[in-house]
């Protein structure tokens, strides 16, 4: 169902003038009504309603991002730069969880990254580098950093 409509708030009048279409989906599945505002006019009401799940699918791919690649920023702003930036992360984060399975290491991709990326410039090799006894070293003097500063 769908009707065009126009907003009569004064905050929403003033950001979006125009008229505007109200569709109004049931989703059987989730036994649920949805409610979408949208300006464009030809799509139907199951058109409406994939592209916002889409949009959502979208979303949650961008948390994903910065929770796991940890891209607080894109630094270009062109399609391809972004598109570079996402997919080196994507092939670090990769090589971290290969090396990780690779190793039987106990600790996370993140501390793993941490480990490497303090000793980025160190010749020493990964394998000797997060062995389970350096890995032992490394998070017992983080908890001992971490007790010089409580209170």
């Amino acid at each position: 169902m769908a009707k065009i409509v126009k907003f009569t708030g004064l905050k929403k009048k003033k950001k979006y003038p125009e008229l505007i279409r109200q569709v109004v989906y049931y989703d059987s599945i989730g036994n649920r009504t949805l409610v979408f505002y949208t300006n464009n006019m030809s799509l139907t009401a199951e058109e409406v309603s994939e592209l916002y799940k889409n949009r959502w699918s979208v979303e949650l791919f961008f948390k994903w991002l910065k929770q796991h690649l940890h891209i607080r920023e894109f630094y270009g702003t062109s399609e391809n730069a972004v598109n570079i930036q996402i997919y080196s992360a994507i092939i670090t984060y990769c090589l971290v969880a290969i090396v990780a399975s690779e190793l039987k290491l106990k600790m996370g991709n993140y501390n793993v990254l941490r480990v490497v990326g303090v000793s980025f410039f160190d010749k020493t090799p990964l394998k000797e580098l997060l062995k389970d006894e350096l890995i032992e070293d490394y998070r017992e003097s983080d908890k001992q950093l971490c007790l010089e500063f409580e209170d």
